[in-house]
């Protein structure tokens, strides 16, 4: 009987595996088991964000863009007497496009339909006007061709009323309800400064003054995710105009297309949730399971009885 209660043990233990066996390869995955990793997909060490729960970092790599933006307006040897003019021509689809001027980071847009249009302000005397692609990654494409054009307006230079607005930043990005900040650099002109912004998502324009040149903030906060172009106008004591035009991203999906097609940042982030529903089928199947080990058992007694008693009769005969 010992060995009999042994083995019974055994049978149940055997068919809990069984069962749990079964679970684990018939119940889905949560999508970040299931899902198969995009080409270039490349672990990361990582550590777990909440208890009884994981996460994993994953970064996709990808090779620069290979083409180009080309200036086709304005064309070269032109020369201005206002120092607002529009940059325009050809690009590859889905990219940021950089326009510079004498290597300074001037205006920013995304290319859209194969083409972008750029409205910037340009320097006293020669202006090198270059556009470049920038993607997701934040990698550089080929450079485009230089166009130069030239800005001489007595007017202006004669009381150094040109006005400067420039950024390091051609894109900046936040999460929706958080404050997007973006540091500017203005020069030149007569203080105090009026600042006109246009955030590019129906607010309304936002204005604030500026004492003196300098390094001054602006910020936002937007409430859907998306691309917006952002338009930001100075005009100094003496009537002097600065411009500048960059893009902001609300991360998460877009909603919209503007310029509103989000390109998903490079990094991409995978959670398990907790896998209840095979623990509760487990924790339900344990008394199936005991009974079925028990009626083995009991069959494999009773068949043992049998040739028992089989062999008993035998040895009487």
């Amino acid at each position: 009987m010992h060995h009999i209660g042994a083995r019974w043990r055994m049978n149940v233990l055997a068919g809990f595996a069984i069962v749990l066996t079964l679970l684990l390869f018939a119940v889905p995955k949560t999508s970040a088991q299931s899902q198969s990793l995009p080409p270039g997909f490349t672990p990361l060490t990582t550590q777990n964000p909440k208890a009884n729960s994981f996460g994993m970092e994953g970064k996709i790599s990808a090779p620069p863009p290979t083409q180009g933006a080309t200036i086709t307006a304005p064309s070269g040897g032109q020369n201005y007497t206002t120092p607002l003019i529009t940059v325009s021509g050809s690009c590859p689809r889905g990219l940021l496009v950089e326009i510079l001027d004498n290597g300074v980071m001037v205006g920013s847009t995304f290319c859209e339909n194969g083409s972008f249009s750029v409205l910037i302000s340009l320097f006293a005397g020669q202006n090198d006007l270059s556009a470049r692609v920038i993607d997701d990654l934040g990698q550089v494409g080929p450079p485009s061709n230089v166009v130069t054009v030239n800005f001489n307006n007595g007017q202006f230079t004669a009381f150094g009323a040109i006005i400067t607005l420039t950024s390091n930043y051609s894109r900046r990005a936040a999460d929706p309800g958080s404050t997007l900040t973006w540091p500017l650099q203005l020069s030149g002109g007569t203080g105090p400064y009026a600042f006109s912004i246009d955030w590019g998502d129906g607010s309304e324009l936002q204005l604030m003054s500026q004492a003196t040149a300098g390094l001054i903030n602006i910020s936002h906060v937007y409430k859907n995710a998306g691309i917006y172009r952002v338009t930001i106008k100075v005009v100094d004591a003496n009537g002097a105009t600065g411009f500048l035009q960059v893009i902001a991203v609300a991360n998460g999906d877009a909603q919209a297309k503007i310029v509103n097609t989000d390109e998903k940042p490079a990094k991409i982030e995978y959670r398990n949730k907790i896998l209840w529903i095979p623990a509760a089928l487990v924790f339900f199947l344990l008394l199936p399971a005991f009974w079925l080990g028990r009626r083995y058992e009991m069959r494999a007694f009773r068949k043992r009885l049998e040739r028992d008693a089989e062999m008993v009769r035998k040895l009487d005969q």
